[in-house]
């Protein structure tokens, strides 16, 4: 697979980039060699080599929902830069 001028000038039309001559003959000479590497990994044996979704082994550290008694009112409140009721005030959004 490589790529051409013409797959470049699309791209760049998708993306509406204005790429001179030497901008588009630069960007197909860098892309051609990026496909090229990623050709070698098609020689690599993989047979046996299971596939993962993630380099480094993650476990789940997820931990069961359990009913807590929460923070008191007040505790909460010397947090909030404003408060009214009970509540936590906040600047207006709309007018």
């Amino acid at each position: 697979m490589s790529i051409t001028k013409q797959d470049v000038q699309h791209v760049a039309k998708l993306a509406r980039l204005n790429l001179s001559e030497t901008e588009e003959a630069q960007m197909t000479e860098q892309l051609n060699a990026i496909l090229q590497y990623a050709e070698k990994l098609n020689e690599l044996d993989t047979e046996g080599v299971e596939p993962t979704t993630h380099v480094l082994h993650v476990s789940n550290v997820m931990r069961e929902d359990e009913v807590r008694e929460s923070l008191p009112i007040e505790k909460v409140m010397l947090n909030a830069p404003d408060e009214e009721d009970g509540q936590i005030r906040v600047p207006a959004v709309l007018e």
